[in-house]
């Protein structure tokens, strides 16, 4: 199997464990499928969908076993009314909005940000939350606002920084908050009746974070199995043979990447996020709103948060939406593969994406273009 990221050369005994590990799953595959079709795995991370892309281990699996992406790149599930509400304050006098780079060519209904900054707004592209407060405190006659993207693995270090612009008396810096959390996604998911998942492939990155309780419903409430997988190929096969094994054996959650998460996640990181945010319902792209699977800031944190500087509007998804053909949320429900949206590689490309699942580095539809045309 070919590697995502070409970092080194392969060793040959990893090679030869690689083909071994692969001779296993797909030996388990063929017992499995004796009383059924097919096998459905979903991964909940944008990592795994690129490393199941990129090292080749769609097509090396016995084509039973289907591995699906889920909703795991934060870009691709943010809802079309805050990509709206990002690209409204963009165009406030006096505003710089600062974001990671994938953000900033998500298509809003009219525009997007990558639209607005060629207008004109001032459209920054950052590596942390921590630059956008650099950037703010060196320019203190100007708002800057955040876009507080991402899942567990992002909000700690901006609660982070929302601690160290409090203590720093900084009061130019706000933050848009769009955090989900992925656990109620996952109990949202398991629980459609239009999507048929037999096990989940848990996101290694949140989950050194949150740890291993937080899945605990899978096993108990839905009898799924479950398993946090790192993103070496040798991870994501081991990972795939574990959840078979469960399979056969009874749902578990386990830990394969066991170099990185401990059942407790970061205890510290809990700790600093619990501090600035607490839960909240949120909308999902493709799922809909969902009870507590967001993050807002606490009531002491109120001064940094840009609904309130700003007082936005909040317009719901059946208002705010974008007609075209662009299926994104049915990819990341497993409905579909992304060829299989007339859309895809010709309408839609990374060049001139459509929809989110192709602007994001994470998103399915860009794993699928880059790697898996063919």
């Amino acid at each position: 199997m070919k590697r995502a990221t070409p970092k080194k050369s392969k060793s040959i005994d990893e090679g030869l464990l690689e083909r071994a590990l692969l001779g296993k799953v797909n030996g388990l595959v063929a017992e499995l499928c004796q009383n059924r079709e097919t096998i459905n795995l979903m991964e909940v991370c944008g990592t795994h969908t690129m490393a199941i892309s990129g090292f080749g281990i769609r097509r090396a699996v016995d084509q039973r076993l289907r591995l699906l992406s889920g909703p795991g790149c934060p870009v691709c599930v943010t809802a079309q009314e805050e990509i709206d509400a990002a690209i409204s304050i963009a165009g406030r006098p006096g505003v710089a909005v600062v974001t990671f780079g994938d953000m900033i060519r998500v298509p809003g209904t009219r525009t997007s940000l990558e639209q607005e900054k060629a207008r004109g707004a001032d459209v920054r592209v950052v590596y942390s939350a921590l630059d956008g407060l650099r950037l703010a405190e060196a320019e203190p006659d100007r708002q800057f606002v955040f876009l507080g993207v991402g899942f567990e693995t992002t909000a700690p270090t901006v609660a982070a920084t929302v601690l160290a612009a409090q203590e720093s008396k900084v009061r130019n810096f706000t933050v848009l908050p769009m955090f989900k959390t992925i656990p109620r996604a996952l109990d949202a998911i398991a629980s459609s009746d239009r999507v048929n998942v037999d096990g989940f492939i848990l996101p290694g990155h949140v989950s050194t974070i949150i740890g291993t309780r937080p899945y605990e419903f899978l096993r108990d409430k839905y009898r799924l199995p479950s398993c946090v997988v790192g993103f070496e190929a040798l991870d994501v096969l081991q990972g795939i043979h574990m959840l078979l094994r469960q399979m056969q054996t009874g749902p578990l959650v386990e830990i394969q990447y066991k170099r990185s998460v401990r059942p407790e996640g970061n205890e510290k990181a809990q700790q600093v996020m619990a501090t600035v945010f607490q839960p909240c319902d949120a909308a999902w792209r493709g799922l809909g709103k969902i009870p507590c699977s967001g993050l807002a800031f606490r009531s002491g944190f109120a001064e940094f948060d840009a609904r309130k500087r700003f007082r936005l509007v909040h317009r719901p998804s059946s208002i705010v939406h974008r007609r075209t053909a662009c299926r994104c949320g049915d990819v990341m429900l497993g409905v579909i593969v992304p060829p299989e949206c007339k859309l895809f590689a010709k309408a839609c490309t990374p060049e001139s994406p459509v929809g989110p699942c192709m602007v994001s580095t994470e998103g399915a539809c860009a794993a699928y273009y880059k790697y898996e045309r063919a």
